[in-house]
């Protein structure tokens, strides 16, 4: 059975269904790896191994009897450890929220269960979310699966270490400025960003109640769609025959080619080519409107944010690591007037945006312009810290900012990602391209 673990979640539906895998097998396989791995402790904060058995025996029954509920009945994957999950404690990564067990389950953990998932586990995160570096010296920080002395990119960082060594199938996690893709893009994953209010957000511990979305981190751009379907308690979009002959992308010259560093930015080229000569047309795309969007985005997250947080932080600081603790502080500088005239500045800047990119079939940039930074030198280097992780989220916050749907691949260089950027609600055209360009880029 162990030789099943490193398949796609896609391919292991598909052996269930053929009857070549037992569910229950494959969950008592997915344990016993879990348990004998030396870096399971940094990975997931806690298992639900009593919950994952029972799951996994009902789908063996319904796969035995030719009741699936859906292509991924019984299979396991990880949840970050931002969804609630009735009876096990979800904490957000932090510890002012030691403790916290919630009564039910997050809607879209209902969701994926109604589909027939299994639940493995709660993966370890940055604290309450609030960084794309993946360091959390609060509870643990994960290993990047490329380099055992640097980080795994956040904030959804056990989800994708989970998936990199092969200790589920698939991850779910969540995006505010990046944290599906970055991790995604560190540790050689497809991550995808939903548009904010596709997919619910209810029983997630929120950080940005504007920005927040919910994306599967994965193996394969099918089993991003299938992910997105089970979360959605949907079905997923036919993926067969997408083809890059006849597309349009651009690749966004603003803002996201800027301090690139050498590895990331021969990778994107790299990869750039190879679409082009799997037959899709590039275009350079200036958007000027985005350098003052990006400039003035400083009241919508962080003031937000602190609002959201302020009482609980405030009771107890100390238990906070001390650069998140600094980050959400920011927020205590931004007005009700500053708040407003933000977002009616980036709205001006998303409509210039649907007017620039208006005919393409993707907006093409870096997934990001670093390299995962080092582990031993963000735990003593407050500069470095700061610096990295405001670099780690810059290109991915575009997607954000601008309220996009957005796919992470990986270039086949480690640690580098190529992101695809589509219109909003619009995930089902981005994934047909993105399997052709996933492809391409094999």
């Amino acid at each position: 059975m162990q030789e099943w673990l490193d398949k796609s979640a896609s391919d292991l539906g598909r052996a269930i269904g053929a009857g070549e895998v037992d569910p229950l097998a494959l969950t008592r396989a997915y344990f016993e790896r879990i348990h004998a791995h030396p870096l399971k402790d940094r990975i997931y904060a806690r298992l639900t191994e009593e919950r994952a058995l029972a799951e996994a025996e009902a789908a063996s029954a319904r796969a035995a009897s030719g009741r699936r509920l859906s292509p991924l009945d019984g299979v396991p994957v990880s949840w970050k450890d931002l969804f609630d999950t009735a009876g096990t404690a979800t904490e957000s990564g932090s510890k002012l929220l030691a403790g916290r067990v919630p009564d039910t389950d997050a809607v879209v953990l209902a969701n994926a269960t109604a589909m027939g998932l299994v639940c493995l586990g709660k993966t370890h995160m940055s604290e309450l979310a609030f960084s794309g570096l993946g360091y959390n010296p609060s509870t643990a920080t994960p290993p990047c699966v490329n380099d055992e002395g640097a980080v795994p990119g956040g904030s959804s960082s056990g989800a994708a270490a989970s998936v990199a060594f092969g200790l589920a199938a698939a991850a779910i996690g969540s995006d505010t400025g990046g944290s599906v893709r970055i991790p995604s893009a560190w540790n050689d994953l497809v991550g995808l960003k939903t548009t904010a209010g596709r997919v619910s957000i209810e029983g997630c511990v929120p950080l940005s109640l504007k920005f927040d979305t919910v994306g599967p981190l994965t193996r394969t751009v099918e089993d991003a769609a299938a992910l997105l379907a089970a979360l959605e308690g949907g079905r997923a979009p036919d993926l067969r025959g997408a083809t890059l002959a006849g597309k349009r992308f651009a690749a966004l010259q603003t803002v996201v080619l800027d301090d690139l560093r050498d590895a990331p930015r021969a990778a994107y080229e790299g990869a750039v080519a190879r679409l082009q000569a799997a037959g899709a047309v590039v275009e350079p795309l200036e958007v000027p409107e985005l350098v003052e969007a990006m400039a003035n985005a400083g009241p919508l997250v962080p003031g937000e944010v602190y609002g959201l947080w302020r009482d609980v932080i405030e009771a107890n600081p100390g238990a906070m690591y001390g650069e998140i603790l600094e980050r959400f502080r920011l927020g205590n500088g931004f007005s009700a007037p500053d708040y407003s005239a933000a977002w009616a500045q980036l709205d001006g800047a998303r409509a210039a945006w649907d007017r620039a990119a208006a005919g393409f079939d993707a907006v093409l940039a870096p997934s990001a312009p670093i390299l995962p930074p080092n582990l031993a030198r963000l735990n003593s280097d407050s500069e470095y810290y700061k610096t990295e992780n405001l670099l780690a989220l810059r290109n991915t916050r575009v997607g954000n900012l601008m309220g996009l749907c957005a796919l992470s691949l990986p270039t086949g260089v480690p640690s580098c990602g190529i992101m695809l950027m589509g219109a909003p609600e619009c995930e089902e055209a981005l994934l047909r391209v993105g399997v052709a360009a996933e492809a391409a880029l094999a």
